[in-house]
């Protein structure tokens, strides 16, 4: 019997059992949402406790929002500096523009400056001498300029005030050696010498080869007759 009984239960045969709850559906859905919750405060706990350990604060937005502002601050103040520094370049380089346009007008000036004194040293000697009458010639300068050639300047006055016109020509006469010999040459200028009261007269001369000058002579014709001359003697190089 009890072998039956048992293989009534074992087999296909055997009756159907339901298996049913004692739990109401409510309290199930309340234990569900009690077990959500504490896996959500679980999870809220595990993100605290991660940025705890990150070294993240509460304050960290804040904090990201003032570093932000300082970098655009920072940026804002390089730009700044970059346009000073722009400015200050182009200033400088206009200053230094105005410093090499003030050092060649000085540079004019002092050029300038040494003709004044040249021409000042030159027109000294229109003051006559004392009881000189008639043409005369009070300055001659000459000097050799590259071997070759020899440049000359002359100043020529008539002492009388109210004195007349004078017209006549101006000769060099150059003397040294040439070739160890002795050598003289007069070089006749082909422009007419004409003044009232004073006359500058310059310019070059070709000399010829292996020609040592030692003196040159200005003289002042009037026609065929020498109504002045001045001599001078070149240093010897």
């Amino acid at each position: 019997m009890r072998f039956r009984l048992l293989r009534r239960r074992l087999t296909i045969s055997a009756p159907r059992v339901a298996i049913r709850s004692a739990m109401p559906w409510p309290v199930r859905w309340l234990l569900l949402a009690v077990v959500f919750g504490l896996c959500a405060a679980v999870a809220l706990w595990a993100f605290e406790f991660g940025k705890s350990i990150a070294g993240l604060e509460s304050g960290a937005r804040e904090e990201l929002v003032r570093l932000r502002g300082e970098v655009a601050r920072l940026v804002e103040e390089t730009q700044r500096q970059h346009a000073v520094s722009q400015t200050a370049e182009s200033i400088l380089t206009a200053d230094r523009a105005t410093l090499q346009t003030l050092m060649t007008q000085v540079r004019q000036l002092e050029a300038e400056n040494r003709t004044l004194r040249e021409d000042l040293g030159f027109f000294e000697r229109l003051i006559p001498a004392g009881g000189a009458e008639g043409v005369a010639i009070r300055g001659l300068h000459a000097e050799i300029v590259g071997g070759m050639q020899l440049r000359w300047q002359v100043l020529v006055i008539q002492a009388a005030r109210n004195a007349p016109e004078f017209n006549g020509k101006l000769e060099l006469v150059l003397a040294g050696t040439q070739d160890g010999k002795p050598w003289t040459q007069t070089f006749p200028q082909s422009a007419a010498l004409q003044l009232r009261q004073y006359r500058r007269l310059e310019g070059m001369l070709t000399l010829p080869p292996d020609a040592v000058v030692k003196t040159v002579t200005a003289r002042v014709l009037d026609g065929s007759t020498v109504r002045t001359s001045q001599t001078m003697a070149l240093a010897a190089e």
